[in-house]
């Protein structure tokens, strides 16, 4: 099966120092990439967890006694790990990237290549798919998605066409979604619809949300000394990392009126700027090119 080829892989083991008996957590399973090389730095007394909403991933759990596949979303990390009495953790990885294979398979809706119904939905069990989305929301909630997520130069615009189109017939699938708003795409059609496409996986997986829950469970999860590493391919998914590792909340955190200091952060960080790929990644691995690694240690 076609999943991607993991990113930063090197950087990612160098920086969560993998103890041999440690236990482990990958966030975003996958095609195991990461979780391979996990594996192979664990001793036969390490534990090694992994989390993926996506049922296909299950295929890809390789066969070991130090493996507990978990098929839900990261949000809910800290319930699932008590379930399997785990109450605290050497380590969590969480990639963020949408997997190749995700994109290839053309009825999920990722891709803008394919005639498929608009869906995107990453866990096929809930409810909400774009099409509920493009149909349901807003001209305000689209056009607020549209600029936030996708930073899609023309949302305002872009709302108001998508209103107007659906009151003359619901738009289903990918074919009637670009054809309904094609008047006004702006630059490269395929950039544009990307950016556009982006935009609703996200609101339709409630992905933000998802990664402030698992963000903040890592706290109480971590172990002192633990580390956790999170690899990002959207400038606000690495602001959010970026402002929790930095102070242990998401919003700034205001200066003491008195004496002007500001809370210390639970963490230490590893990475003082985010890691991105080198030019031998980036040449066999063009996914990578938008990859961002922030590493922090639990103080």
């Amino acid at each position: 099966m076609n999943y991607h080829t993991p990113v930063l892989l090197d950087e990612v083991i160098e920086g969560l120092k993998i103890e041999k008996e440690g236990i482990y957590v990958d966030c975003t399973f996958g095609g195991g990439g990461h979780s391979k090389e996990i594996l192979k730095n664990l001793g036969s007394k390490g534990k090694l967890i992994v989390f993926d909403q996506d049922e296909s991933a299950a295929q890809n759990v390789p066969d070991d006694e130090r493996v507990i596949f978990v098929r839900q979303n990261f949000r809910h990390m800290q319930r699932f790990l008590r379930v399997h009495k785990v109450t605290a953790v050497d380590g969590i990885l969480a990639d963020l990237g949408v997997s190749s294979h995700q994109f290839d398979e053309a009825d999920r809706g990722f891709s803008t290549r394919f005639e498929a119904v608009l869906d995107m939905r990453m866990d096929k069990s809930q409810q909400r798919t774009a099409a509920d989305v493009v149909n349901e929301y807003s001209e305000t909630q689209l056009h607020k998605i549209f600029e936030k997520y996708g930073e899609v130069t023309n949302s305002k615009t872009l709302a108001k066409t998508i209103t107007e189109q659906r009151i003359i017939a619901p738009i289903r699938t990918i074919s009637q979604f670009k054809q309904s708003v094609q008047q006004i795409v702006k630059g490269n059609p395929n950039k544009y619809f990307a950016q556009v496409f982006q935009a609703l996986r996200i609101e339709v997986n409630d992905e933000m949300n998802a990664l402030k829950e698992m963000l903040q469970q890592s706290l109480a999860m971590l172990k002192p000394g633990g580390r956790i590493a999170v690899i990002s391919f959207h400038s606000l998914e690495d602001r959010i990392v970026k402002n929790f590792f930095r102070q242990g909340s998401f919003e700034e955190q205001q200066a003491d009126d008195v004496f002007g200091t500001k809370p210390e952060s639970p963490f230490r960080l590893v990475t003082k700027k985010p890691v991105i790929a080198g030019e031998k990644e980036l040449k066999i691995n063009t996914r990578s090119r938008s990859a961002k690694l922030r590493v922090a240690e639990k103080k």
